[in-house]
């Protein structure tokens, strides 16, 4: 067998690559009135959506059933050699059928349109070529233009499945817009696995609550507070005024940047030194939220106080989040 060197492999790496992208980008471009169809024919259904494929299609159209169920829109693969032999008793008229195929000539496709029709489904196709028996055949015929595989045989099906890979990944998210699936949709469907967590499981279900909490009082010294951080080993506390309204939070960080300013800073009251807008949760938000409230800031923080009517409830600690699998 031939050695290839690494420049070698980086350079039919890079080519591969750049075919690829070219073949979504020349999609994108593609995209018109057969797309705005299909959609329209898919937010209509009233049944399930079956996708076909033959060989590497079928395997892209498994995946791209799959996105669509688990993103709202009831779907599955169904094998057209097995759709010959009994498995299109699966299809009923309120059905939808999606082919794949880069051709549009597939025998095992091609032999299943007369049955397709004698059952008045509708038939959506993804294709590269417009005049092919598939495309013909199909009320919505979506257009792959591909010009060339990634294979330098041009024969091995890479930069077309890519294509087709693509679109129907557009198709699934422009019906979660048109049904606006939800994260609590998303939940429902993903109930195992860290999303589902995340997305199912409340703040109130995993904060330190009660005794638990680290809550200090703003006019408490900072030594006092230290204290009650260091004894719940929370690394932060929120804080209260003397009606036991939440009004800032004081975390071990902020201490230690205010010991680099000035040492004798310990017995100055806590709200000298907290910060007094910081963001928080209330219980019924989702673990998702939390994690996204506490990572996609320029500056990502360890500790979020959660909050119920004005007053601070509990504490969602990162490292408690990671123990939990979340």
């Amino acid at each position: 067998m031939k050695k290839i060197s690494e420049r070698e492999a980086k350079k039919e790496i890079e080519r591969t690559l750049k075919i690829e992208a070219d073949a979504i980008l020349k999609a994108r471009e593609s995209v018109g009135p057969e797309y705005f169809k299909a959609l329209s024919l898919l937010i209509g259904c009233k049944g399930k959506v079956i996708f076909m494929g033959v060989g590497k299609s079928g395997l892209i159209a498994q995946k791209i059933a799959a996105t669509f169920s688990s993103t709202g829109t009831p779907a599955m693969f169904l094998d057209p050699t097995e759709a010959k032999h009994g498995g299109i008793g699966f299809i009923q008229k309120h059905d939808i059928v999606v082919c794949l195929g880069k051709s549009g000539e597939s025998e095992e496709l091609n032999e299943l349109f007369p049955a397709l029709k004698s059952l008045k489904v509708s038939m959506i196709a993804i294709t590269a070529n417009p005049a092919s028996t598939l495309a013909k055949n199909s009320k919505a015929a979506i257009i792959t233009p591909i010009q060339e595989e990634a294979c330098p045989l041009n024969l091995a099906p890479t930069a077309s499945t890519t294509a087709a890979l693509a679109v129907g990944d557009a198709l699934a998210i422009a019906l979660m817009k048109a049904r606006n699936f939800g994260p609590k949709n998303f939940a429902q469907n993903h109930p195992a696995g860290r999303i589902g967590k995340r997305l199912q499981r409340l703040a109130k279900d995993v904060m330190r609550s009660g005794e638990m909490n680290p809550v200090v009082d703003a006019e408490w010294p900072l030594r006092r507070a230290l204290v009650e951080i260091t004894r719940l080993q929370a690394g932060a506390a929120s804080v209260k005024d003397q009606r036991g309204r939440f009004v800032g939070l004081i975390t071990d960080y902020d201490i230690r940047i205010a010991l680099e300013k000035k040492k004798d800073i310990l017995d100055l009251p806590v709200h000298k030194i907290m910060n007094p807008r910081p963001a928080f949760i209330t219980p019924e938000s989702s673990i998702f939220k939390a994690i996204a409230v506490m990572e996609n800031r320029r500056n990502p923080f360890n500790v979020l106080p959660v909050v119920e009517k004005g007053r601070p409830v509990g504490l969602i600690q990162i490292h408690d989040l990671r123990a939990r699998g979340l």
